[in-house]
């Protein structure tokens, strides 16, 4: 007969009136071998780069968006990073780009505007590429892959390609146009872009570029013309894209480019910090151009994978400081939510990077500022790192925060006490959420040279 749970009842018997919890230990399965797989665990998913212990089982937490979407984890590959000033949140982007570069996934730095990413990419043997004036050009128009893959492609593919390869050029004439006129084009101009497109691209056989289109807007052919009253109609756009080639921004998107991107190199940066001397206007322009090239090259992979051509290849793009590129005009989300949505279906995963959803509220319009709160709602993967409490009000009303993790989140987000050398409370963890469930609270410790190479303050201490 088995002693109930607290010993007999009589003199003697071992009766306890409070029995400890036991003791808690930890150890590897190596190590506990004997007791595996009897050890309780998280159910953290062992899928991808190793990020760190999870804060209450220990047990390692890994993070791949794309090998959660393959394993059914997730219903897309995004990610949207929160969190304030210092809490390591381009620590953990690192240690992604790290993880998932030696994996063999191609990471994309989609416009370093500090910059913090040089280093490590230089690290992993990547290509750095350095956008500004007196250094590397962008072609605004360059179709990049997209375009040289078309004569190796199947009729009905390639014609597919080129609809999308003109689409995507006006679509981003459209944004560096308001952009530089600080309001939006009007419908009798995104004709003229159209019909100036589609001339140069039956006119040349190399990529057009921007001072291309003003040659053609100023001699106005008839395949342009859209009446008598041609030059005047032209005449507002004219001025508006001779400043992106004469004005401030001259040397930077007025020619070919000058280094296409690697798609054999483990990662690629595209650094625009030195862009920033110039103002948040050509930080935007940089931003998005660097946008568009590199989801072009995307596709042309995924194209040409597709029948054969080439290797299949997967690809991560990190959007750090997304703010500095959707402030500039009315209307420019609508130009980046489309380059990001064609990222989707081909898997890419992605890395959107900020402070606070404050600042998708710095935009210009209301209308502006409810689609750039979709990117956040659209990521399937939400990444909390130190947050005050008001910020984690406006967070409850998109991703489900219980009481337990607000705490969490919240207590990450002030020093306990002004301490010389007291390391920040917050430093190195996350809540990892997706969907309605539970969140998975992570702590990341740097290890081996990471503390180096991840370092963002080095300007600082120097």
């Amino acid at each position: 007969m088995t002693a109930p749970s607290w010993g007999w009842r009589a003199p003697g018997a071992g009766r306890a009136a409070h029995v400890d919890a036991g003791a808690e230990f930890q150890g590897t399965t190596l190590q506990l071998a004997g007791l595996y797989p009897f050890v309780a665990g998280s159910g953290a998913p062992q899928l991808g780069v190793p990020i760190g212990q999870h804060l209450l089982f220990g047990e390692t937490v890994c993070l791949d968006p794309l090998e959660w979407l393959r394993a059914g984890l997730v219903t897309n590959p995004g990610m949207f990073l929160l969190g304030q000033p210092g809490a390591g949140k381009s620590a953990l982007a690192k240690r992604l780009i790290t993880g998932m570069a030696g994996f063999g996934t191609r990471v994309l730095i989609l416009g370093d505007t500090k910059p913090d990413y040089t280093p490590l990419v230089h690290r992993l043997g990547g290509q750095v590429i350095r956008v500004g004036r007196g250094l590397d050009r962008i072609n605004p128009l360059d179709a990049g892959p997209l375009g040289t893959a078309l004569d190796r492609l199947p009729q009905r593919e390639a014609d597919r390609l080129r609809l999308e390869v003109r689409g995507r050029r006006l679509a981003l004439l459209l944004a560096l146009a308001t952009l530089i006129r600080g309001g939006r084009i009007t419908n009798t101009e995104e004709v003229l872009l159209g019909r100036s497109v589609d001339l140069l691209d039956a006119r040349l056989t190399r990529q057009p570029t921007v001072p291309d289109v003003l040659a053609v807007l100023r001699q106005g052919p008839d395949e342009v013309r859209l009446g008598a009253d041609h030059d005047r109609q032209a005449a507002d756009l004219v001025a508006t894209l001779t400043l992106l080639c004469d004005g401030s921004l001259r040397g930077v998107l007025d020619g070919p480019t000058s280094t296409p991107i690697d798609l054999d190199a483990p990662a690629v940066s595209v650094d625009i910090s030195q862009t920033s001397a110039a103002g948040d206007q050509l930080v935007a322009i940089a931003m998005l151009c660097t946008w568009a090239y590199a989801f072009a090259v995307v596709d042309a992979s995924a194209a040409l994978a597709a029948h054969g051509l080439a290797p299949r290849r997967q690809f991560f793009g990190v959007m750090d400081e997304l703010w500095r590129a959707l402030r500039g005009a009315p209307g420019l989300v609508d130009h980046a939510d489309a380059l990001t949505r064609l990222s989707r279906p081909l898997g890419m995963g992605t890395l959107m990077i900020t402070h606070s959803l404050d600042d998708l509220d710095a935009l210009p319009t209301d209308e502006d500022r409810a689609k750039a709160r979709g990117f956040f709602e659209r990521s399937a993967i939400k990444i909390l790192a130190a947050l005050p409490g008001r910020e984690l009000d406006r967070i409850s009303a998109v991703v489900r925060l219980s009481a337990a993790e607000r705490g969490l989140v919240s207590s990450w987000a002030a020093p306990e006490a002004l301490v010389p050398g007291r390391v920040h409370p917050g430093r190195g963890k996350y809540l990892i959420k997706t969907g309605e469930g539970p969140g998975l609270p992570v702590g990341m410790r740097l290890v081996g040279d990471e503390p180096d190479l991840y370092d963002t303050d080095t300007a600082v201490r120097r």
